[in-house]
């Protein structure tokens, strides 16, 4: 149970750090961030989280990787969203 909240939250973090780094780059190349990207990454985030839904309802034990991965890019796409608001 320790190593899959241990995955879940690496993925989440991760994948709020890559977007904050994406960001960094876009804003130092003296560009605009693109209009709706919160939006998109909130949708997106909200199909990840009924899939790691469904799954964790229907899988077994071997699929715990590719549901600790839904479960993180979910987890990392509302933090996203919530750390840019």
């Amino acid at each position: 149970m320790i190593v899959r909240l241990l995955r879940i939250t690496g993925v989440g973090l991760g994948l709020a750090f890559l977007f904050h780094l994406s960001q960094a780059a876009i804003l130092a190349r003296g560009e605009q961030p693109v209009a709706g990207t919160l939006w998109a990454i909130g949708v997106v985030s909200l199909l990840f989280l009924v899939r790691a839904i469904l799954m964790e309802r229907t899988r077994g034990p071997r699929d715990n990787m590719q549901k600790d991965l839904l479960w993180g890019l979910a987890a990392g796409g509302v933090l996203t969203v919530l750390a840019r608001l």
